[in-house]
């Protein structure tokens, strides 16, 4: 979490070539554990990430 703010440039290749791995199924959305994660894949503006217990609460709805 705090290599987006100490190491920005580090910090965007990591999300980038993380991202690319994930999406490389073509998922609909990402889901995490851990909020600063979720912050940081969801700045990149692309696959929807969500935090898994978001998910959860809307498949019990």
């Amino acid at each position: 979490g705090t290599y987006s703010i100490t190491q920005p440039e580090l910090a965007r290749k990591l999300r980038d070539d993380k991202l690319r791995s994930l999406e490389s199924g073509g998922p609909e959305v990402i889901a995490t554990a851990n909020i600063g994660c979720q912050n940081h894949l969801a700045s990149a503006g692309r696959t929807p990430v969500r935090h898994w217990i978001e998910l959860v609460d809307e498949a019990m709805a």
